[in-house]
């Protein structure tokens, strides 16, 4: 087949990274386009991606982001018309889904967060809805994936690409060029998506744990700002332990090096998680079913008050203690293909 792959976000680029190999060695075909937005364009190039750049992202308003869904999926449309595709494959890309349906080119879309507002356009739209076996089913009927649309797979998207990661021992010397020591205590930090149409309120919890961590003896604190507007908002703090590098990082070694990963997101924390990295999450909104399970296999951490901030212990970590689900990947591979 010749199949249609789009980055939209930065977390996209290392899970379609270990899928596109295993689509190519079965004799596929693939095409890739990207979204400039967040880190995804640097990222897919230092893996070695080379993606046709379609649209940006569209602001934190819902008008910009309907006027950018709109616009960007008609120029998919006109990008894709004419090059024969069989299947297209996103992670809740929805201007490609759209564009995809509008082409009548089969769509599969993954997904691993139900409470995102736009799983509403992606579940009706795509032909196929591959999911985490923790995603609840009430979810998907009330976004309209009906059940014959639906496929499952055991453990989290981060098994895709992180079950056999093994570390960059070369990695300590990037560490070193940004002013991070052997002996300091690493944090690795990326603020929330204050622009995404799921995180629409306020979040200071996780600004008072930045301050926090910064006036601690040893701690250096890696961030990695979504916007332009987040790295501006912290350069202003003039916090001197606090880096924020002007390249993007190796996402899997730069969290494999931390001794803890403070998100409000998703994606950053699952892949402490699946490495066995201390993870805290302060995200305020509705919890993932999958992070929820991942709490309750001790993988990560709740913090929802300044109290417990308060009493955060932070150390060097001892090792890693990874997942290693290792069948994940192909089984993923194969719900895509079926």
């Amino acid at each position: 087949m010749r199949i249609w792959i789009d980055l939209a976000n930065s977390p996209h680029v290392p899970f379609f990274h270990a899928l596109i190999p295993e689509l190519t060695a079965r004799g596929h075909q693939v095409e890739i386009t990207a979204r400039d937005f967040a880190q995804t364009v640097e990222l897919a190039i230092n893996a070695g991606i080379m993606p046709h750049v379609i649209g940006r992202h569209g602001g934190g308003t819902i008008r910009g982001k309907a006027g950018n869904l709109v616009g960007r999926a008609a120029s998919l449309r006109k990008w894709a018309r004419d090059r024969g595709f069989d299947l297209a494959v996103s992670h809740n890309s929805y201007a490609h889904i759209a564009a995809a349906a509008a082409l009548g080119i089969k769509s599969v879309t993954l997904m691993d967060y139900e409470h995102q507002p736009a799983n509403h356009l992606a579940f009706r739209l795509a032909s196929k809805v591959i999911v985490p076996r923790a995603f609840p089913a009430k979810e998907l009927r009330k976004y309209g994936a009906s059940l014959r649309k639906v496929h499952r797979y055991d453990g989290i998207k981060e098994d895709v690409y992180l079950a056999d990661f093994k570390p960059d021992p070369n990695f300590t010397d990037t560490l070193c060029r940004l002013g991070v020591d052997r002996e300091d205590v690493l944090v690795v930090a990326r603020p929330p998506a204050r622009e995404a149409l799921y995180h629409r309120f306020e979040n200071e919890l996780f600004d008072e744990l930045i301050l926090n961590l910064s006036s601690r003896d040893r701690v250096k604190i890696i961030l990695i700002p979504r916007t332009d507007a987040q790295r501006a908002s912290f350069a202003e703090r003039n916090l001197s332990n606090l880096i924020m590098p002007a390249e993007a990082l190796d996402g899997a070694n730069l969290i494999a090096s931390s001794d803890l990963v403070v998100s409000a997101g998703g994606t950053m924390n699952r892949e402490a998680a699946a490495l066995g990295v201390p993870a805290i999450s302060v995200y305020a909104g509705q919890w993932a079913a999958i992070d929820e399970a991942l709490v309750g296999d001790g993988r990560l951490i709740r913090v929802s008050s300044r109290e417990e901030i308060d009493g955060l212990r932070v150390d060097k970590k001892t090792g890693l203690n990874a997942r290693e689900a290792t069948s994940v990947r192909d089984e993923v591979v194969k719900l895509i293909l079926d």
